[in-house]
């Protein structure tokens, strides 16, 4: 903006006559100058009537333009979306519901990047040979590159790893165990080549108390001939050792829905499900594509004899579900491809 002449008056302000020199007869006309021309300074009741009709002029437009405002808003919120920050009508169990789109973190898949939330994935090791045991070892580290070693203990556990090779098949669920420079190790066998996707999934604690969920992801090698297996199609029921499972459900994107489980032993009955993780089933579900990862815990009691759990797909594609359920004091494993459209 180009600078303003020192003469001039600032905008909305107003100019006033100089103090006249003590003395000086303010009655008088100076000399030169015509008795009768005007001043060219405003007296008081000039100023005064100029502020007031200046006032008047100003509120009218505020309010004319404040009118233009509110008017215009009126058809919007009349017929726009529920707000994100408004209060969730649906308690649990009540059916479906919509998250929202500025909520879409609570469907976020995870595990797609070795960085996020201010933490680091480091392995320390992360080629394997196909076949034969190994150990996985890693570290978290924190924004200024230290090694993270306090974890919040989340599922009776600090640290939950999934691996599964990048074909959805050979799934593990393990949980190793921290060295005092926090490093983590589990041992772990690749039974066929291929790349793998592990996934560190945990609750960090920072110093000043503050507390991190987050899943990071990394690839691991094991060298060899890879053929990729092709997704099973999506099944209701399936077979976990001498156990059936069913299942149900109809994820859709975005909405939460509930999706049951249920168990029958080979005699028609169901067994007496154990807790496993601090719960009566544990589930992780996979996307296609990108292993986008998704970590899902149960309600507390069974329903109806069911599992049930509470999903959330963020996007249309088939995803692969791993219930993970212990009865009989072993963890087995229920596969299912479920199309979400």
């Amino acid at each position: 903006m180009a600078d303003q002449a020192p003469d001039a008056p600032a905008f909305g302000s107003v100019r006033t006559a100089e103090r006249p020199v003590a003395g000086q007869d303010t009655g008088a006309t100076p000399a030169g100058q015509d008795p009768g021309a005007a001043s060219a300074v405003p007296d008081r009741a000039t100023l005064r009537l100029a502020l007031v009709v200046g006032g008047l002029v100003l509120a009218v437009l505020l309010g004319f333009g404040l009118g233009r405002i509110n008017g215009g808003g009126g058809s919007t919120a009349a017929g726009g979306t529920d707000s994100a920050l408004a209060d969730h009508p649906h308690a649990p169990g009540a059916g479906a519901h919509s998250h929202g789109v500025d909520q879409g973190a609570a469907a976020e898949a995870g595990g797609l990047a070795v960085s996020r939330d201010g933490y680091t994935l480091t392995p320390l090791t992360a080629e394997f040979t196909a076949g034969q045991a190994g150990e996985l070892r890693f570290q978290i580290r924190d924004g200024q590159r230290r090694t993270v070693t306090r974890f919040a203990v989340v599922h009776d556990k600090p640290m939950h790893v999934i691996v599964v090779r990048r074909d959805l098949s050979g799934y593990q669920h393990l949980h190793p165990t921290m060295a005092v420079d926090g490093t983590w190790s589990v041992p772990l066998t690749l039974p066929s080549p291929g790349v793998w996707r592990a996934y560190a999934d945990f609750t960090a604690l920072a110093d000043d108390g503050r507390q991190t969920a987050t899943t990071l992801g990394v690839d691991l090698a094991a060298p060899g001939g890879y053929t990729p297996r092709d997704l099973p199609g999506p099944e209701i029921t399936t077979r976990a050792d001498e156990f059936t499972v069913e299942y149900q459900g109809a994820p859709q994107p975005g909405l939460t829905v509930p999706v049951d489980f249920r168990i029958t032993g080979a005699d028609g009955a169901s067994p007496a499900l154990e807790h496993y993780l601090g719960a009566y089933g544990h589930l992780v579900a996979l996307r296609e594509g990108d292993l986008g990862y998704l970590h899902v815990h149960p309600e507390a009691e069974l329903v109806d004899g069911a599992i049930r759990f509470w999903l959330t797909t963020p996007g249309p594609g088939r995803y692969r579900l791993y219930l993970d359920f212990a009865t009989g004091g072993e963890v087995r494993t229920a596969e299912f491809t479920v199309s979400v459209s």
